[in-house]
């Protein structure tokens, strides 16, 4: 049975990014004179790129901007955030562990992100994973983001395997249609952004630790 290619979601899947990502929010919402939203409220907007988390932290506020105010505060956002990308962000317990027993299996692994490509290199890069993986795509590698399959479709490509032996790793709704709409079996890591538990989105199986990754494949994979 070839091993599979197993497609990670990067924040709030391999990385636990929402300190850096909530404390650069805030940054910039002081800067324009709003309170600082509480961590775990704004923890759960992590997940669909630095303009969702703006807009969705705008929105509990009653506040909506401009597209061009929008711009801004994303430049500002992508400014701050890179200085501060590894302050307190960490990778998930268990994660390297698991990444060394499914690479002895042959598995190839890929980053699937709505997070921007440079960011997360440099992410990866500052704990030294970037080698593990051969395709690290964000939302603008390709001009599409999650949940359009497509994004999927070609980061999969990329790593050289194909959609049907591969298998998504994510934390969310999103991650979730992504992988329905492009026909790939996903688990879902109970341990991320979700703001409802993970389980209620019917994913094919949910870890709650990296130790039980191994597991879950082997089970998904013997249906290929």
């Amino acid at each position: 049975m070839p091993a599979p290619t197993i497609v990670f979601d990067l924040d709030g899947t391999l990385i636990d990014t929402a300190p850096d990502l909530v404390e650069t929010l805030n940054v910039i919402f002081a800067r324009e004179g709003f309170a600082p939203l509480p961590y775990e409220m704004a923890r759960n907007f992590v997940g669909g790129g630095a303009k969702a988390m703006i807009t969705r932290g705008l929105a509990t506020m009653d506040h909506a901007v401009s597209s061009e105010r929008l711009e801004k505060l994303f430049v500002d956002f992508i400014a701050h955030y890179s200085e501060h990308i590894a302050d307190r962000s960490r990778p998930f317990p268990g994660l390297l562990d698991a990444l060394d027993d499914l690479a002895e299996r042959g598995c190839r692994f890929a980053v699937c992100t709505n997070k921007l490509e440079g960011l997360s290199l440099r992410l990866l890069d500052e704990f030294k994973l970037s080698g593990r993986f051969l395709a690290i795509c964000g939302q603008d590698t390709f001009g599409v983001q999650k949940p359009d399959p497509e994004i999927l479709h070609r980061t999969v490509t990329a790593a050289g395997g194909t959609l049907g032996q591969s298998v998504m790793i994510g934390d969310s709704n999103t991650d979730i249609r992504t992988a329905r709409a492009a026909g790939v079996p996903i688990v879902a890591v109970a341990f991320g952004y979700s703001e409802r538990p993970i389980a209620e989105f019917n994913p094919d199986r949910v870890i709650s630790h990296f130790s039980e990754l191994p597991g879950a494949i082997t089970a998904l994979s013997s249906a290929f």
